[in-house]
């Protein structure tokens, strides 16, 4: 079981290698200081569990596992000094929460209780984004998105069934899913599944043409190349 560590505290980071050192069939998949880095990190590292803190500075804890609701993988299990977030944490799907300073058996403990719900869960989980619409938390699929359109301190989900607003910049979704979205423009990440052509105005600006939707969002020069290289290889 490949394990991330995620801690805005060197000596709690430390601490818990050590621990995990002392753990039999745990491999540290990495070690990191805040969430932001966890996020980007997740398709790179490929963990199937995280230590996660949940006071941390940008991305916190609590909104790190919002974000992964949904997914078999990773697992999470929160190491936090509060007691105060452990009925959300529970509510997020959390496979456990242990406060610090965290003791070797409730750890073993935890991991135990993270392989047999890994064990129950499929390898591959769909990818969901979440959001508010109407000012309710609501998840779509990533594989029914149509485009992602960056508009002031909110990017604009475009899917099947109407639009959702998300907080995560376009920068933090073209991180944390490098494979299932494409940059057109500095506002704008679609699917590669969506793209079907290009459209080249008069004026010499590009459009793409996107399966399920009228939009034609631009395509800037610097993003061209690679747009053609995908839209050549099929």
């Amino acid at each position: 079981m490949r394990v991330l560590i995620v801690d805005d505290e060197p000596l709690a980071r430390a601490r818990l290698a050590a621990l995990l050192g002392e753990c039999d069939g745990v491999e540290i998949a990495g070690s990191l200081d805040d969430g932001e880095a966890a996020l980007a990190s997740l398709d790179t590292l490929q963990p199937d569990l995280l230590l996660l803190d949940i006071n941390m500075p940008g991305i916190d804890g609590v909104t790190l596992a919002r974000r992964l609701a949904g997914r078999s993988r990773p697992q999470v299990i929160f190491c936090t000094a509060y007691e105060a977030h452990a009925l959300k944490a529970f509510e997020l799907g959390a496979v456990d929460y242990l406060l610090k300073p965290v003791r070797l058996e409730r750890l073993r403990d935890a991991l135990q209780r993270a392989q047999r719900r890994l064990a129950d869960t499929p390898l591959e989980s769909a990818a969901w984004l979440h959001g508010r619409l109407r000012g309710e938390q609501v998840r779509i699929a990533l594989d029914e998105v149509l485009c992602l359109l960056a508009e002031e301190k909110y990017v604009v989900v475009q899917h099947r069934r109407g639009e959702l607003l998300i907080e995560e910049s376009l920068r933090q979704l073209e991180d944390a899913y490098p494979d299932q979205l494409i940059r057109l423009h500095r506002n704008c990440l679609v699917p590669p599944a969506r793209l079907l052509g290009l459209k080249t105005l008069a004026d010499g600006r590009v459009l793409a043409r996107l399966d399920g939707t009228e939009l034609n969002p631009e395509i800037s020069r610097r993003n061209l190349p690679a747009v053609r290289k995908l839209l050549r290889l099929g």
